[in-house]
């Protein structure tokens, strides 16, 4: 079991926590342009992350996430800014920090860290040793912000989590990590969300938790939920799910999720063993506040089914083709969590 720390102490002493909702989404809607960098926002726009933060900390927040998802050196040098990792990671770590000092409860922040953006050894270039070395570079940089925990996030590779996973154990911050179960109900790199559990609890003190963000829709994550809950029915798990399905009208994405919807996933989420909840992306405040509403007045439940989950919340989307329909595209050009 993890040593304590302030994540595990506010689980214990809550039972279930709700985790934030989409940061890429809400910075779009501030004037974010495809293709910039949010985390160069941490020095430019400090006052736009400062309310992504706030809005949800008023929205009902037990943990926000700073804006440091493509911190690393591989992803901002994309933007020819992979000399200020340590910088903008401490920025980013400091403005969530300032928010959840100011809330009137405690509030957890947990320093994003997204995959790198390369394959490691033997299908890429990437060494597992560089890998660790491009983590450790920024959860030094989210610990000196004020960071509390390493929210390991979005990620394909089994490898990567632990080169993840290790950096945070060398840097002395307790850890949590989640898959992105994207891929006919696998990550990209085909782990299975019963798998999940080990892939790194032999690293440091092992996982605070584990579980599952974005992929596709919100029944596809409680469905690799049943998964993980059912393999390990004593683990603290993570469910951080888009706002319904992903559509296209025009060229823009549009999630279909409703705030009724989102309650009634989170209501599920609970109901099948989840102990932190929270949205990916297209969650906005107004969908995190009723989720805030739906786990406040829970009343427990049987463990859903996958047939309850889909009457409740609609079709699966991403498991293999005999058993759903295909997955329209999203957002994976930029693999960020929006």
């Amino acid at each position: 079991m993890p040593q304590s720390n302030p994540l595990s102490d506010l689980l214990a002493a809550r039972g279930v926590l709700l985790a934030d909702g989409a940061t890429g989404t809400s910075l779009f809607a501030m004037g974010l342009e495809a293709g910039e960098a949010p985390e160069l926002w941490n020095e430019a726009k400090p006052e736009n992350i400062t309310k992504l933060h706030q809005d949800f900390v008023d929205a009902g927040a037990d943990i926000i996430l700073t804006n440091s998802f493509g911190g690393t050196r591989q992803r901002l040098k994309l933007h020819k800014a992979e000399d200020r990792v340590h910088e903008l990671n401490r920025r980013a770590a400091e403005i969530a920090r300032a928010v959840a000092d100011n809330a009137p409860r405690k509030v957890i922040t947990a320093g994003s860290v997204g995959p790198t953006g390369e394959l490691l050894i033997p299908l890429g270039a990437m060494s597992y040793e560089d890998a660790v070395a491009a983590f450790v570079e920024q959860i030094e940089g989210l610990k000196a912000g004020g960071a509390e925990v390493a929210w390991i996030e979005t990620m394909s590779s089994p490898d990567e989590i632990r080169a993840a996973a290790e950096a945070a154990t060398k840097v002395g911050l307790p850890y949590v990590y989640t898959g992105s179960f994207d891929t006919a109900g696998k990550t990209m790199m085909g782990l299975h969300p019963k798998d999940i559990h080990g892939v790194a609890k032999d690293i440091g003190e092992g996982p605070v938790a584990v579980g599952a963000n974005c992929g596709v829709g919100a029944s596809d994550i409680l469905s690799s939920l049943l998964d993980m809950t059912g393999a390990d029915p004593d683990a603290i798990v993570v469910v951080k799910g888009n706002c319904g399905i992903p559509e296209f009208r025009g060229s823009e994405i549009h999630y279909s999720g409703t705030p009724p919807l989102m309650a009634d996933y989170a209501r599920l989420a609970r109901d099948a063993g989840a102990s932190i909840i929270g949205g990916c992306c297209g969650t906005s405040c107004e969908h995190l506040a009723a989720m805030r509403g739906a786990l406040d007045n829970y009343e427990a439940g049987t463990r859903p089914t996958l047939d309850v989950i889909i009457e409740r919340i609609g079709p699966l989307r991403n498991k293999s083709a005999n058993e759903a329909p295909p997955a329209p595209a999203r957002e994976r050009g930029s693999r960020r969590r929006s």
